[in-house]
């Protein structure tokens, strides 16, 4: 429940601090006092888009807070951990919101920041708010179906997240063999294109590293004559008459014929023989590569024209020949599987066959137990409206299937089909006898309207798991006798719940747990909103005031104790 709203500097209001109470809590004010801004104040609290206008003139910022209190079984709890906030064992919870001048929004939820999206997902579970947009929901056949599932969520769920996951498993193969149909003509343009690029590549007959091995070859025969050269050069710095070898031969000759008269001259002939016979191989070894050393210029004409073939392939398939290989073979997997496409495409039609036949087992599971809770759902809102001044009003609650060739065949016909299942909900009434049943959107009246919604609210109240209802001017469109029933439908939705109410409406405001009266003070430079709960005696005065208008008068002022003490009494006579 909401136990207090603070509101700063928010459109007229400057500051207030409102502490609610469990029961039925009734807002009242003349037109133009400010009620609506306190709706769109906790609006704000949960997830409602902010925006620059709701500063107050001449302000930095709006600042919006609530303090709730979660019940134990509250699936809040469950959102709040997935935000990493801290809720304590008690279940309160503080939300924050400040708005800037620039329209900035700065969420808070015990202290610590979240996004909007994140308030949007928990607000639901704080407050539920409902006025006259629901009303107009109500005249919108499509959002029927809501509120019949709504009606039988515990009963439904098992089978409405069975036929969640088939259809969404259908919708999606659905899609793929759509895709594939009118694909085919671009899949065969695609396999004549991977036939003639893995052909060409084939036809290269491409080795492994061979663009690396070819380039070695070029820069080898591209600069054979100076390789040659100088080979043919050291050759003959080495070898032949006056030459390196023979200067070696002549070293070492002379010096072994002195060697017997200096021992020590031992190790330089040593060094000067090894030479020599190094050198001397070496020199075996260039005569060698001058005979194997022939240029060739078809070779490296072969070798040019190579590595042209490789270059126009890796312009078109990879970086080096290693890429175009690993292309090749992605091309190859991708052909065997395009080439099996007509297999492919019977498996999915087979199996999207299975599918649409096991959605429509679980799609009328789902219409056979909405026909039942349309049955009990509509007997209630009628028993409802009886009770809220519409004894002779008959209610019922349509479920049909329609019949639709792109459909899933469902008893041997074809059914349009949708996430929610086969059915199309639609309320229908006959708010007065001798007339036949007709739907709501077409013939109900805005207090009709206003009836049925309260209705609907007080069958789902027992079961909701959210605390606090807020009713803003639901009575919009009704007096008299129906104006009296309304109030004191309100108070038994307050049995359960805690339930804040704007109304203009003396009945209902004569039957509040706690009274708040909204006025707004003009000054000479401002306007600014209060709101004050009242003690018995200013309650008494207030609805005097809404009996009989401006002028309250001793009359009016009995009157309305009068209201005061049968709202006591018929609050006591409910409770019982």
């Amino acid at each position: 429940m909401l136990h207090e709203l603070t509101i700063r500097n928010f459109a007229i209001i400057k500051s207030v601090t409102i502490s609610f109470r469990r029961g039925l809590n009734i807002l009242t004010g003349e037109t133009g006092a400010g009620k609506s801004i306190i709706i769109d104040a906790i609006g704000l609290l949960l997830g409602e888009r902010g925006s620059a206008d709701f500063v107050r003139h001449g302000e930095k910022r709006a600042e919006v807070e609530g303090l709730f209190e979660l019940p134990a079984d509250s699936p809040a709890f469950a959102i709040c951990e997935g935000f990493g906030v801290q809720v304590e064992a008690d279940g309160m919870l503080v939300v924050r919101r400040d708005i800037s001048q620039q329209g900035k929004s700065v969420i808070r939820i015990n202290g610590q920041l979240v996004t909007l999206a994140m308030l949007r997902e928990l607000g639901p579970w704080l407050v539920q708010i409902h006025g006259q947009h629901d009303a107009i929901t109500l005249m919108q056949s499509e959002k029927h179906i809501e509120w019949l599932d709504a009606y039988g969520e515990a009963e439904l769920a098992d089978t409405k997240q069975e036929y969640a996951r088939l259809y969404n498993a259908y919708r999606k193969m659905r899609q793929d063999l759509e895709r594939m149909a009118r694909n085919e003509r671009e899949l065969a343009q695609r396999i004549d294109l991977l036939q003639y690029q893995l052909k060409e590549i084939e036809e290269a007959a491409l080795e492994p590293g061979e663009d690396e091995k070819l380039l070695a070859q070029r820069k080898k025969w591209s600069n054979v004559e100076k390789v040659f050269a100088g080979i043919e050069h050291a050759y003959q710095a080495l070898s032949g008459e006056q030459r390196g070898l023979d200067w070696l031969a002549h070293a070492m000759s002379e010096l072994e014929r002195v060697l017997p008269y200096d021992d020590s001259l031992a190790p330089v002939v040593e060094a000067i023989r090894s030479a020599y016979y190094q050198i001397e191989d070496a020199v075996h070894s260039l005569a060698q590569l001058k005979e194997q050393l022939e240029y060739s210029p078809a070779e490296l004409a072969a070798v040019e024209e190579r590595l042209d073939l490789i270059y126009r392939l890796r312009r078109k398939y990879g970086k080096s020949v290693n890429d175009i290989l690993e292309y090749a073979a992605a091309i190859q997997d991708e052909l065997e599987e395009m080439q099996h496409y007509d297999e492919r495409l019977q498996k999915l039609e087979a199996h999207l066959a299975e599918l649409a036949a096991d959605l429509a087992v679980e799609a009328l599971e789902l219409s056979s137990k909405r026909r039942e809770l349309a049955a009990r759902l509509a007997k209630a809102i009628e028993e409802q409206l009886h009770e809220l001044c519409m004894e002779r009003a008959r209610f019922a609650i349509e479920v049909r299937q329609l019949e639709d060739e792109q459909g899933i065949e469902v008893a041997g016909v074809k059914r349009q089909i949708n996430a929610n299942g086969i059915d199309q909900v639609e309320f229908m009434i006959a708010p007065n006898p001798g007339e036949p049943l007709r739907p709501l959107a077409k013939i109900a009246s805005g207090g009709e309207l206003s009836r049925v919604m309260l209705a609907i609210k007080t069958i789902l109240a027992a079961s909701d798991q959210v605390e606090t209802f807020i009713f803003d001017e639901i009575d919009t469109g009704v007096s008299g006798r129906a104006a009296q029933a309304i109030a004191e439908k309100l108070a038994r939705v307050a049995r359960h719940r805690q339930v804040l109410c704007i109304s203009h409406l003396p009945q209902v405001a004569s039957m509040a747990d706690v009274h708040f009266l909204i006025h707004k003070e003009i000054g000479e430079e401002q306007t600014v909103t209060h709101v004050t709960p009242l003690s018995d005696e200013e309650r008494v005065i207030e609805l005097a005031r809404m009996l009989g208008g401006a002028e309250v008068t001793e009359k009016t002022k009995e009157h309305a104790r009068e209201m005061i003490q049968l709202g006591k009494q018929r609050k006591a006579v409910n409770a019982d």
